[in-house]
């Protein structure tokens, strides 16, 4: 079994006085053994210890794991936060907070140093916490999420209200209660926790969750209610949580923030469009007073009604004082009735003439279409034919004879101008046998080159020879 490093120290020191060598010197030990025996002292020694200091170098490596220092004014401890412990940290380690870190003491012997593992992390009392709910205000009012322009108007009367809080607390039972007494309106609870570790996750789904709807889902609520009841600081610490404040600032959806009690302010109250001072508060602003709106109605109908009698009897009156402006209706249409009488009895007379005058001309047409004078006028209209056959005949028979003619000489022109009459005084084609072209001079020739010579009476194959 190995000796404890103060079993050696002590052992060296016994030596040294004794000034012993040989078999009494002290045991030799590796770097390791030494690193590993400093290691167990340490790890016995400071098994479990609540440190507070201020974090410095916040990194998270690609694994996942958080590495920082806790330092005060002097001294630096580093510190490690494996991954999985990391993500239930009640705080979000940033650069600068105060806080106070419960964990064991390790040492790592390839540097030679001790290290603090995190188990647990809070801040270090409650003036820590408000300067980083401060700090982190000014960061998102800065990128704009507090900015009144992103405020949406809610509907004056929702058909759906979604309401994001604990199902088994008071919050929920008094907002039931509220818009029972008001404008009932169906309401769709998402369950989630409202504190401790995992409630700033919930929350963050629950509002992400109802934008997720679709527009036109009958279960997509209108406006939404993020509510919870009084408590102390650390307790609506979710509703200060960086991804609460940018899911409630990019909701598509109205929303009403009522956390806590009046004098209570959480970050998520700067992100929706509504703060609520409580819970019952948020379900007035939600709807309206149905009593209310149903008196105001009978008021607008009994208005209405009074207006509208008014401007019947005023209109009764004007018409009455132009009826008697305009006289008796009856002795106006006589005369109109009397021109349209006689209107129609010359309509009548007319239409009789118009038909004897057609009835006489169809008389006459019929007696002028007998079978005399039928047969006169086809005899004449065959002669004319017959002078017209025999017109164009003629005027074919000299069209012929002119377009001949000048066929022939276009023809006599054609052959004067023929390369066979150039050829019939003695003259002769030379054309290449290879490519089949005519030859213009000598230069295009060379020796022993076959060419073909066309005559006027035939053709005949020569081979070239030069001197």
């Amino acid at each position: 079994m190995e000796k404890s490093l103060f079993d050696h120290a002590a052992e060296q020191e016994k030596n040294a006085q004794e000034k012993t060598t040989g078999a009494n010197a002290p045991q030799e030990i590796t770097v390791s053994q030494l690193s590993n025996l400093l290691k167990r002292r340490i790890e016995d020694e400071f098994g479990y210890v609540r440190v507070r200091g201020e974090l410095s170098r916040v990194t998270v490596a690609k694994s996942g794991h958080l590495y920082t220092s806790l330092k005060d004014e002097n001294a630096v401890l580093d510190s490690i936060c494996w991954k999985g412990t990391l993500a239930r940290l009640s705080v979000r380690p940033e650069e600068g907070l105060d806080v106070v870190c419960t964990g064991r003491l390790t040492t790592y012997p390839a540097r030679s140093n001790y290290q603090l593992i995190i188990e647990s992390m809070e801040l270090a009392g409650e003036g820590a916490l408000l300067k980083m709910l401060e700090e982190r205000r000014k960061k998102l009012a800065a990128e704009g999420l507090f900015d009144a322009s992103r405020k949406k108007a809610l509907p004056f009367l929702p058909q759906v209200i979604g309401v994001i809080t604990s199902p088994t607390g008071a919050v929920i039972r008094d907002i039931l209660h509220r818009l029972a007494e008001r404008f009932p309106r169906p309401v769709l609870l998402w369950p989630v926790m409202v504190q401790g570790q995992g409630a700033a996750e919930q929350v963050t789904k629950a509002i992400n969750g109802f934008n997720a709807l679709p527009e036109n889902s009958p279960h997509r609520p209108d406006v939404l209610i993020v509510a919870r009841g009084g408590g102390s600081l650390e307790d609506l610490m979710p509703f200060n949580d960086e991804a609460v404040v940018r899911a409630a600032a990019a909701s598509n959806i109205p929303l009403i923030s009522a956390v806590g009690h009046e004098t209570d302010t959480t970050l998520i109250d700067y992100a929706a469009d509504l703060r609520a001072p409580t819970p019952t508060a948020a379900a007035e602003k939600a709807v309206p007073v149905k009593a209310q709106i149903a008196a105001q109605v009978l008021d607008y109908e009994g208005r209405l009604v009074q207006v509208m009698q008014s401007r019947l009897t005023l209109s009764r009156r004007q018409l009455e004082g132009l009826a008697r402006g305009l006289g008796n209706p009856a002795r106006l249409l006589e005369n109109a009735v009397q021109r349209l009488d006689q209107a129609g009895l010359r309509l009548d007379m007319g239409l009789k003439n118009w038909l004897a005058q057609r009835q006489a001309h169809l008389r006459e047409l019929s007696a002028r279409l007998t079978p005399a004078a039928l047969r006169t006028q086809l005899v004449h209209d065959g002669r004319q034919l017959q002078n017209l056959a025999e017109r164009l005949q003629t005027v074919m028979r000299q069209k012929t004879e002119t377009e001949k003619k000048r066929l022939e000489h276009l023809s006599a022109m054609l052959e004067s101008l023929s390369f066979k009459k150039i050829l019939a005084r003695g003259f002769v084609l030379v054309t290449d046998q290879k490519t089949g072209k005519t030859v213009h001079g000598v230069a295009e020739l060379s020796n022993e080159d076959f060419v073909g010579l066309q005559f006027h009476d035939g053709k005949l194959s020569a081979i070239i020879k030069t001197e």
